[in-house]
């Protein structure tokens, strides 16, 4: 169970969730809004990192991309999730679990 759904292919979903934080955190917009605005702008340019992340990475989950647009509490848990592990003072990136290994590039 991840974002409380019972995913058909758990392993995927679970791979793609681990890279976002990462991806939206290299968003330079995030970036700049992290560094020079308030938390409230940087959450928005959060989201709209983590839409963008979401449209491109839909070619490889498309079950991700649809519970993301259609389960409103999916797509709510996702957001405050990627936005508490991402957001800090300095515009820095997230560095998770994978970026140790050298899968966490962004495409």
């Amino acid at each position: 169970m991840i974002g409380n759904i019972q995913w058909n292919d758990a392993g995927n979903v679970q791979k793609q969730i681990l890279r976002i934080p990462g991806m939206v955190s290299r968003d330079e917009k995030y970036q700049n809004a992290m560094r020079n605005s308030d938390e409230q702008e940087a959450r928005t340019e959060s989201e709209r990192a983590l839409r963008n992340v979401i449209f491109s990475i839909m070619v490889d989950n498309m079950e991700l991309f649809k519970q993301f647009q259609d389960n409103s509490s999916f797509k709510e848990w996702l957001t405050s999730m990627v936005f508490n592990l991402t957001y800090n003072k300095e515009g820095k990136p997230y560095r998770g679990p994978e970026d140790d290994s050298g899968a966490n590039e962004e495409r």
